[in-house]
């Protein structure tokens, strides 16, 4: 009786770590979309916010490479980006790529979160900050704060009109 405990152990252990990479695959591939997505913001912000752009898309591609290594640090293979990724709306001037900004990172921290949750030790502290920043930018963008960032039930209100496009 006591190796079908320790096999039970051994499905948690193997569920566990794949539940994690899991959601770092997931927290790449936000960051990969975020990383493209702040390209469009920064054709169509005006000038003034163009420093804050910049800070948000070095953020991202930081974020990106550090997704990229932590997959590699739990044996898998780091999902590379795609060629093009389908905006939530049209972005056409800068008041849509303000919206487009606070959108990406709504999305963004609705990543990390879930990396929280499938995450211990110091992933879990990382994933916990990225979230944060995610929500403070999000702020910055939107001038406005959400009582639970990243949680899905406030994506999914603030989203609903913003269909993918392909």
């Amino acid at each position: 009786m006591s190796g079908s405990g320790g096999e039970r152990a051994q499905a948690q252990v193997s569920a566990k770590a794949k539940a994690e990479l899991t959601a770092v695959q997931a927290a790449l591939g936000a960051e990969h979309a975020a990383v493209y997505g702040y390209g469009v913001v920064g054709g169509h912000i005006r000038e003034g916010r163009r420093t804050e752009v910049r800070a948000a898309y070095d953020a991202h591609r930081a974020r990106r490479d550090e997704m990229a290594r932590a997959v590699r640090d739990l044996d898998g293979k780091p999902e590379p980006a795609s060629a093009a990724y389908a905006l939530p709306f049209t972005v056409t001037d800068s008041e849509s790529a303000v919206r487009l900004a606070a959108e990406l990172e709504d999305r963004v921290a609705g990543v990390y979160s879930d990396l929280v949750r499938a995450a211990e030790g110091a992933r879990r502290q990382a994933a916990a900050q990225a979230l944060r920043e995610a929500a403070v930018r999000a702020v910055r963008w939107r001038g406005e704060s959400v009582a639970f960032p990243g949680l899905a039930e406030r994506s999914a209100t603030s989203t609903a009109s913003a269909t993918p496009t392909s």
